[in-house]
């Protein structure tokens, strides 16, 4: 009798183990899945989506804007299994960059240099009752007012986990170092720029500018496109304090491996994919996203021609530590970087 019932225990270990496996595998294969306050958001009741639509059609029933965000969208999953090994619980610090808007059910991460100003002021209309009608008559530094719009961090981990897995969640990127020039050349070389000259521009001199003129070590507003390289790469520079959010990497400002999001824009196509969300939020008839009427936008000649000057060896650098936004987005690497680029594993 007792061979028989060890036997039962045995074969029923050996069950169970599968069973834990499969689990195990079940989850390991799964997209991240957003997470605050220690609880994981599991499947439950959730309304719709509106793109669930969307990524469920056959695929030669969509049109080229659906297959292109719906690429996205399954490459930035692909490349977040690929390429990162840890998971962690989101924090309130990690939700500062989302916007959020209760009447649409919208979360919106801003980046800046990605046309979120244009995008704030879209969201101020939006939940604005009435108060706005007109994105470009709201006042560009007026839109970036903290308290205008209400961010992810200021709700209870109850009404967070709520809104990330109920709420169309999306995010607009662009090819990391023409983000980075347009990021120099808004802070550094335009003369009303006076707050980022004194508060970056006199420590990237006094740090990376041999033998400085005292008037820019006090005013701080020549800074060259290789100081400021030079400033990115140094070590000391995020020992001191984060990044600033104009060249923080996307990444870490949205964390699209630890939030599922469901529409990934490129400033790209800026125009189209803006058009595409706000019809997805049924919200296409009251607001319209502007058009740019820039002529002098960052593009990838111009971004060249800042590069020119900076080393191999600086340009290595830099690259390692914006790779990350150049795998997770799709963007291929510059054509005109000094240095071989190895093949992603």
């Amino acid at each position: 009798m007792t061979k028989p019932k060890v036997g039962r225990i045995f074969l029923a270990t050996c069950v169970g183990s599968l069973f834990m496996v499969i689990l195990y595998f079940q989850n390991i294969t799964r997209p991240a899945v957003e997470q605050f306050g220690g609880k994981g958001i599991g499947p439950g009741k959730t309304r719709r989506s509106p793109l669930q639509t969307l990524y469920n059609e056959d695929q030669l029933d969509m049109s080229a804007a659906q297959a292109s965000l719906r690429g996205r969208r399954e490459l930035l999953e692909e490349a977040c299994l690929t390429h990162t090994r840890k998971r962690r619980v989101l924090t309130p610090d990690d939700l500062r960059h989302l916007i959020v808007d209760d009447k649409h059910s919208l979360l919106y991460c801003y980046v800046p240099k990605v046309a979120c100003t244009n995008w704030k002021r879209v969201l101020m209309v939006l939940t604005g009752d009435g108060r706005y009608r007109e994105p470009l008559a709201i006042p560009a530094n007026e839109a970036h007012v903290a308290g205008n719009l209400r961010t992810l961090s200021e709700y209870s981990t109850g009404e967070i986990n709520h809104r990330l897995r109920r709420y169309l969640k999306f995010l607009f990127v662009r090819e990391p170092f023409e983000r980075l020039v347009s990021a120099y050349r808004n802070k550094f070389t335009r003369s009303y720029n006076t707050a980022f000259h004194k508060r970056y521009g006199t420590k990237i001199i006094r740090r990376h500018r041999p033998h400085p003129e005292p008037e820019a070590l006090e005013q701080g507003n020549d800074v060259s496109f290789k100081e400021f390289v030079q400033y990115l790469v140094d070590p000391r520079t995020q020992r001191e304090e984060p990044f600033n959010e104009h060249w923080e990497r996307i990444h870490s400002l949205c964390h699209p491996c630890l939030i599922h999001y469901d529409v990934v824009g490129k400033y790209e196509t800026l125009e189209q994919d803006s058009r595409s969300v706000l019809r997805l939020a049924g919200a296409d008839g009251e607001v319209h996203f502007p058009t740019s009427g820039k002529s002098t936008r960052t593009n990838g000649d111009m971004a060249a021609q800042f590069f020119h000057n900076i080393s191999p060896f600086y340009q290595k650098k830099l690259y390692n530590l914006y790779h990350m936004d150049f795998l997770l987005f799709n963007y291929s690497n510059p054509e005109y970087l000094k240095f071989r680029v190895p093949a992603p594993p």
